[in-house]
């Protein structure tokens, strides 16, 4: 590829410079009262007026002068092109992204106690085939040819950056999921729906503000922006870093993405780059569960490599990833330049790799179809921690504080907590405007009100045996310090509001907060690892899971009996 700088710099500036030596020589010929006339007597005059010294100190500086002139005005020119030059690089760049709005349809993101507020991104890989290089690479368009529309969002990876960037989670969504995709329309095509039950993958067939809409709605996490990539895409990205070094545990053919490689470590570059992250019968049991576990494998090597040595201080080598990947994405249009990009690139780098928790949302069997999955019960915890901003991580890149915090006392759900609050004030209404602010929270339905027995000067939330922990999960809803609980002889959650909460939901000069996240329920049957982890293998699977001439074999007995087909990396 060809440094756009170069052509700039070897044309305006190096014209003037040949002009600048060029037109010295003619100045001094040219100008006859540049030499004294009369030959050696004219001379020996101006030598006896004592010209001689300050005539020779005269001549220097005027032309001194005139050169700086001229080399002024070539830096003018040489700024002026390289502005000119940095500005079409700017310009490319831009035009090389495609960006579409959101409509809203992600909700919007609330800020912590500084006014810091996380970046939550759907990462989506679409198959469709919808220019001649897409179907090249993934096939299916011999009948059909290159195809229109947005096709399936085969992957779907929520990535959430935390409000302070010092932790970040990465959250696989399994194409097979069925979930309830919500009523929606395409802006660029005008093809809606009122909404349905099906394949979550499918949603991006109304357009990628549907496919936020509907991980939104599935997860309870706000998602700011979106980043979408085709096949083509995956192939640029990857030759723009100069290939991704991932290791597979045996000897894999996948016969459907047509991946092939020998037990160990590869440096992969395009297409089989995308044949890696698109293999899912050679990985883990055969599914598309056992193919998000290799793509954050893939994912975590690219990351790494981003953030090596070199990578992102050579020029050349951060324009070809520049161009490739503006190229290649399709953003919302809160994305939508380069100076953006950038910005979140920032963001992205600021996090330490084993602060960068990669893991799939947990899933269960779908009754009604035994090829689909549904959502898992501990995916409830894992949706609540990424949306209330809980890291996963320690600064050291172990189990969260919070876990070590509450081990001898987990976090208990709002949702099994029931809470009678009480109006202690003189202002009609306030048990009603608290309670209300905890069921919007979650809190239990058997959560009433009542007037207290007397006025109260301090609001005090008493609690029953063993019920401390449910006391602290409220107290944190509602901003209310812990000196405020105090220990009572019965059962349940009683919340007195006294004269010093005269109004509003969150008690005065307190902040309100999520329970700390149960991070071993987050992770549960998660495959969670950290983007540090450069040892981990794709696990190939050992089951039947492809087939070659008819016969079904394990991608390990395939690689054998196709000895005769070159590696992936060759």
């Amino acid at each position: 590829m060809s440094d756009p700088w170069d052509g700039h710099r070897d044309s305006p500036a190096g014209q003037a410079t040949r002009g600048r030596t060029a037109r010295a020589p003619r100045q001094r010929t040219a100008d006859p009262a540049a030499r004294p006339s009369g030959g050696r007597a004219a001379g020996s005059a101006v030598r006896s007026r004592g010209g001689t010294r300050s005539g020779r100190r005269v001549r220097p500086v005027h032309r001194g002068r005139r050169v700086l002139k001229i080399a002024g005005i070539c830096l003018s020119v040489l700024i002026m092109v390289t502005a000119g030059a940095g500005w079409w690089f700017y310009a490319h760049l831009n035009g090389n992204i495609h960006s579409v709005s959101l409509d809203g349809k992600g909700g919007t993101e609330k800020a912590d106690a500084f006014g810091r507020t996380p970046i939550n991104i759907l990462v989506m890989g679409s198959d469709g085939r919808t220019s001649k290089e897409d179907c090249k690479l993934g096939g299916g368009c011999s009948k059909t040819g290159v195809q229109t529309g947005s096709g399936n969002a085969d992957v779907q990876m929520v990535v959430h950056i935390s409000a302070d960037r010092s932790n970040a989670t990465v959250m696989s969504i399994p194409r097979d999921t069925i979930v309830d995709i919500p009523a929606c329309k395409d802006s660029a095509t005008g093809v809606a729906t009122a909404g349905y039950r099906g394949q979550i993958n499918s949603a991006l067939q109304y357009g990628p503000a549907c496919q936020v809409a509907t991980i939104h709605q599935l997860t309870g996490i706000t998602i700011d922006h979106f980043v979408k990539l085709d096949f083509s895409g995956v192939v640029k990205m990857s030759d723009a870093v100069g290939g991704v070094s991932v290791c597979v545990s045996d000897d894999v053919y996948d016969t459907y993405s047509h991946l092939k490689l020998s037990k160990g470590t590869h440096t992969l570059k395009g297409e089989a780059a995308l044949q890696f992250v698109r293999s899912r019968h050679g990985f883990g049991d055969g599914s598309d569960l056992g193919r998000t576990v290799s793509q954050h494998i893939f994912l975590s090597a690219m990351i790494r490599k981003f953030k090596s040595a070199g990578t992102l201080t050579d020029p050349t080598a951060v324009y070809a990833l520049a161009d490739a990947a503006t190229k290649a994405l399709t953003v919302d249009d809160g994305l939508g330049s380069v100076k953006k990009l950038i910005a979140l690139a920032d963001d992205v780098n600021k996090v330490p790799t084993k602060r960068l928790t990669f893991a799939t949302m947990q899933t269960a069997p779908d009754p009604a179809d035994s090829n689909r999955v549904v959502v898992g019960a501990d995916a409830k915890t894992l949706f609540s921690t990424i949306a209330d901003d809980q890291s996963l991580t320690t600064g050291s890149g172990k189990k969260s504080a919070a876990a070590s915090a509450t081990a001898t006392a987990a976090p208990v759900p709002a949702a099994g907590i029931a809470v009678t609050v009480e109006n202690g004030t003189g202002v009609t209404g306030r048990a009603s405007t608290v309670a209300a602010a905890l069921t919007v929270q979650g809190f239990g339905s058997g959560t009433t009100t009542a007037n207290a027995p007397s006025p109260a000067t301090t609001t005090t939330l008493t609690y029953g045996a063993d019920q401390k922990a449910e006391a602290r999960t409220a107290a944190r809803a509602l901003g209310l310090p812990t000196s405020h609980l105090k220990a009572g002889t019965g059962k349940g959650l009683t919340l007195v509001i006294g004269s010093d909460w005269p109004s509003g939901s969150v008690y005065p000069g307190g902040t309100t907060s999520p329970a700390p996240a149960d991070t071993k329920a987050a992770v549960s049957n998660a495959h969670a690892q950290t983007a540090d982890q450069a040892k981990t293998c794709a696990k190939v699977s050992p089951y039947k899971t492809v087939a070659l001439g008819g016969v079904p074999m394990t991608p390990a007995q395939a690689y054998a009996a196709a000895s005769g087909r070159p590696d992936s990396d060759e």
